[in-house]
């Protein structure tokens, strides 16, 4: 990250917040013997962050949520064990709250 990424310090945790100039590159791929999409964020300073298919896919209904709906403002997503679900999907998964 460059050193003017904004940091917010909230009691003990620290919330980073990035911006586009802090994210030098995203590779979205099939890792060989998988069959699901990771993503991988590399930042200015050389660090990076993989997403497993799941958590990029709860990112992307949140943002979409918000953005394509001229009254909604705010989403929150929060993990939990699902035990009954569809074939193929995760037991824990990332869902709305409320």
């Amino acid at each position: 990250m460059q050193d003017d990424a904004t940091i917010i310090t909230m009691q003990d945790d620290a919330t980073i917040i990035l911006g586009n100039e802090d994210v030098t590159r995203v590779v979205a791929e099939i890792p060989p013997g998988h069959r699901h999409i990771r993503t991988t964020l590399t930042f200015a300073d050389g660090s990076c962050v993989t997403f497993q298919e799941a958590t990029v896919a709860a990112i992307v209904r949140a943002y979409v949520a918000v953005k394509t709906d001229p009254l909604r403002e705010r989403i929150a997503l929060s993990g939990r064990l699902v035990e009954v679900r569809k074939h193929g999907y995760a037991e824990w998964q990332l869902l709305e709250e409320g």
